[in-house]
């Protein structure tokens, strides 16, 4: 394990530092450029003196020399593309390298996983899933089923018994005695006028005799 990580930071320093190098490399030529090009630029400022002052052949090495800066400029243009080309490079060609090392690493940890299994292993376990599935299913279906017991009782006889319950609630009804009517008292015309006379006295006797018959009436 120690040894592998060694090489993978190994590699990944080296890159770093050819990085590093050609960073540097980089650097350095655009300081050579601006010195290329503040030259160039000091020329074009010579031939102009020379022009003003007649002298044309001055003028025209001054110019030369501009080119030859301008040349250069140029030439060192194409070196950093060179570089810039390099470092992209670079960085894809390590990019690609943790790439196909992670890869390489998740395919070993999963050829070690299957090692540890089978496909009888997994037909196994899922025969074992469907069957404990169907056994609950069944259990299922057991518990909504009705009892023996409840099984057992015959509809007609519950049929008659109602019936029998009903016939015994209508002559609980009719044994009941009856509510004597309210009687409404007659009240005399006004225009009437009905003589007061006294009322008879009756004899105790008398009216625990009409008071027995009006209850037996009632009955």
């Amino acid at each position: 394990m120690f040894p592998r990580l060694f090489r993978k930071h190994k590699k990944e320093t080296n890159a770093l530092a050819t990085l590093d190098k050609l960073t540097e490399a980089l650097e350095e030529l655009e300081k050579k450029e601006k010195v290329f090009l503040k030259k160039a630029s000091a020329e074009v400022e010579k031939a102009k003196k020379f022009i003003n002052s007649k002298n044309k052949s001055a003028a025209v090495q001054c110019l030369k020399k501009k080119k030859l800066y301008e040349q250069q400029v140029s030439q060192l243009g194409n070196f950093q593309l060179r570089i810039h080309d390099q470092m992209i490079m670079l960085e894809s060609a390590n990019a690609t390298t943790e790439t196909v090392s992670a890869l390489r690493t998740g395919a070993k940890a999963i050829g070690k996983l299957q090692k540890n299994m089978s496909i009888k292993d997994v037909d196994k376990t899922m025969d074992e899933i469907n069957e404990l599935q169907e056994n609950m299913k069944m259990i299922n279906e057991s518990l909504q089923h009705p009892t023996g017991a409840l099984l057992d009782i015959d509809d007609d006889e519950l049929e008659a018994e109602l019936l029998d319950l009903e016939g015994t609630e209508l002559e609980e009804q009719l044994l009941q005695p009856a509510t004597p009517a309210a009687t409404t008292p007659v009240v005399p015309l006004p225009s009437e006028r009905q003589p007061t006379w006294p009322a008879p006295k009756k004899d105790k006797a008398e009216e625990d005799e009409i008071a027995a018959l009006t209850a037996e009436m009632a009955l």
